[in-house]
């Protein structure tokens, strides 16, 4: 997963999270969290009991994440990766917060030109190229619930151009009825991914197979003389299929309708 995806996904979810970011780079960003987030993200249980037994003000700490870590390094923060604990928290507390999200692009019309909305439905997803080594890719995909249309990036789109959303419609607008369903959404972006993970190379599995065999053939020569074989044995062949068998998973972290305006996204 490239880094500015993680940015972008970091602000979008501190931004719908209601906590303030008060500093914001294509390095780092620097966030005051809300009480909610602290309870969530920090695991202060004691603090927290203690504040509410006591009446006391709360104070939700505030952390930088650096995204960017050679262009940052002298700036004190946690350094986000995919495969850092911190960002896998993240993504818990997003699937904990709901995995369903409606939201309005905020542009109220006036009483003489009502804005008109269009429905898009997204899916954020992890795929995951699993064996004995690991890789991981995070993908958006909005499609446009009147005409079909899917559109790669989608989250990304939404905060590289600074789209206003609200969870109540604006003033003086209108959306327009789907014509198809979110569960038409999820089909249609599913055989997307998987059309597009046909096309991959997928050297990755052969060389992860070859390196079962190898260790397979080194197991199968301690028990080379032994008819019967034990129950260890199934149970070490066993944990090699698990350790180097390539599998592919497909999971999703969250998805929403999204009512935007037509030249919002241009599709």
């Amino acid at each position: 997963m490239k880094q500015q995806k993680i940015h972008s996904y970091l602000k979008q979810f501190f931004s719908t999270t209601n906590c303030q970011i008060e500093s914001l780079d294509h390095t780092h960003l620097t966030v005051q969290l809300t009480v909610d987030m602290d309870k969530l993200l920090m695991n202060r249980p004691f603090y927290w009991h203690y504040i509410e037994k006591t009446g006391g003000t709360p104070n939700p700490q505030k952390l930088t994440f650096i995204t960017d870590f050679h262009r940052a390094k002298d700036l004190k923060g946690e350094l986000i990766h995919f495969g850092s604990p911190r960002l896998h928290q993240i993504f818990h507390v997003s699937k904990q917060m709901g995995s369903y999200i409606r939201l309005f692009e905020n542009r109220p019309g006036t009483e003489k030109n009502h804005t008109a909305l269009v429905p898009w439905f997204c899916l954020n997803l992890k795929i995951s190229y699993l064996c004995d080594r690991r890789k991981d890719m995070l993908r958006s995909i909005g499609m446009n619930l009147i005409n079909g249309t899917l559109l790669e990036g989608f989250h990304d789109e939404l905060v590289e151009k600074e789209i206003s959303l609200a969870t109540k419609i604006p003033d003086f607008a209108f959306t327009f009825t789907p014509m198809f369903k979110p569960e038409s959404g999820i089909r249609r972006i599913r055989q997307y991914i998987e059309k597009d993970i046909m096309k991959d190379d997928h050297s990755w599995a052969t060389s992860a197979r070859k390196r079962w065999q190898a260790d397979e053939s080194l197991l199968d020569s301690f028990y080379v003389d032994i008819e019967e074989k034990p129950e260890r044995y199934y149970i070490e062949k066993e944990a090699l299929k698990n350790q180097y068998e390539p599998k592919i998973e497909i999971s999703i972290i969250n998805g929403g309708l999204f009512y935007l305006t037509k030249s919002c996204l241009l599709a």
